[in-house]
């Protein structure tokens, strides 16, 4: 998973305030609930010495996500009495949330872009006679996404209403024109739910490409205005798999693990390895906990286990933080992706190991 929508957050020193709450507007007078969950922040927030302004810009982004509709969430990120990133959340937040520190604690907001699927979701529909296949419309509705995050900001939709006469002709080049599409979004599934007449002859006509990427799903298609197109089906076919990008990637780890190649497991050897800017990608079986610290300097390869560690760097007054915080950081400032990877897939020592980017040269024949 690359980490490059979080740029932003790294543009400029802390401290950052960064807001996690619940938006969802799937409850009674949903306006004055979150109002009351802000003001419990901006409190917490104010105790934790932001300023005024600071607070008055959260202020104005919590809750401007109102054609948002449903069970959702926000996160928010502020520094210098800048707004520096407001993401929508596919899930409420555990926890409402407000923390104003050095770092950004984005990794809450990262763990809900995880797995991060792309794909296609394509709907089609037949209007016309009960008895009949030539009398009649068929419409189709196609967008691509990111999954779970393209459930709460979906993509633009392809709207097309056909002829029943000409569906069989007219889906060969509609099939074209979704192979363009999920080529350009890297779609890993091609979702398809809807009339099964019109969407058997669709499927037939798709590149094979594409069509060995078809997942057929049921149940209702309707889909509520601002959510993603099939949402609930989304979730029943993703939950659980990973990316096939991320899925190569831990593939390719077990395979230079095996051979020794460049690979480190471990938070010790993984953190030496952020400090040369060698990672490649970082593996996660969970995200460390809160109560895990990591030294820092200002800059994000500055990281280490130790006070003494990082000042024999050079680096001058070095702080403790929480790892997680960290470890995104030098991820963002070094290009490297995070994969999430399930135990059951692959145990990492101490739950963290890296694909590194070249190995360290061998000691001197």
């Amino acid at each position: 998973m690359r980490l490059s929508f979080l740029e932003p957050l790294y543009a400029e020193p802390g401290p950052y305030a960064s807001v996690y709450l619940d938006t969802s507007r799937d409850a009674e007078h949903p306006e004055r609930a979150i109002a009351l969950r802000w003001q419990r922040l901006r409190e917490s927030l104010s105790r934790q010495g932001a300023d005024r302004t600071l607070l008055n810009v959260l202020e104005e982004a919590v809750g401007a996500d109102a054609e948002v509709p449903g069970v959702h969430g926000q996160a928010v990120f502020a520094a210098h009495g800048t707004l520096v990133l407001d993401g929508e959340l596919p899930r409420p937040p555990e926890h409402d949330s407000a923390r104003y520190s050095t770092l950004p604690d984005a990794m809450p907001l990262v763990t809900q872009h995880v797995p991060e699927i792309p794909y296609i979701a394509v709907v089609v529909h037949y209007r016309g006679l009960p008895t009949a296949e030539t009398h009649g419309w068929v419409t189709l509705e196609a967008e691509t996404g990111t999954w779970p995050t393209s459930t709460v900001t979906p993509g633009e939709r392809l709207h097309r209403r056909v002829p029943v006469a000409t569906w069989h002709h007219t889906s060969l080049r509609l099939g074209h024109r979704l192979d363009e599409q999920a080529r350009r979004a890297h779609a890993d599934a091609v979702i398809v739910g809807g009339d099964e007449w019109a969407g058997n002859v669709l499927v037939r006509r798709l590149p094979r490409t594409l069509r060995d990427k078809v997942v057929r799903v049921g149940g209702r298609t309707p889909t509520e205005t601002g959510r993603a197109l099939l949402e609930p089906q989304l979730d029943a076919v993703f939950r659980g798999h990973m990316a096939a990008h991320d899925w190569e990637l831990v593939q390719i780890f077990i395979g230079r693990r095996a051979a020794d190649g460049p690979t480190t497991e471990g938070l010790a050897a993984t953190v030496a390895a952020l400090q040369r800017g060698q990672v490649s990608a970082l593996l996660l079986n969970r995200p460390p906990g809160s109560s895990l610290r990591l030294w820092v300097g200002p800059h994000p390869t500055q990281l280490a286990l130790s006070e003494p560690e990082l000042i024999s760097f050079g680096v001058r007054a070095p702080r403790e933080e929480r790892a997680d915080e960290a470890l995104v950081r030098a991820l963002v400032g070094t290009g490297a992706e995070l994969v999430a990877v399930p135990e059951s897939e692959l145990t990492l020592h101490e739950g963290v190991g890296a694909l590194l980017r070249y190995a360290d040269p061998g000691p001197p024949s």
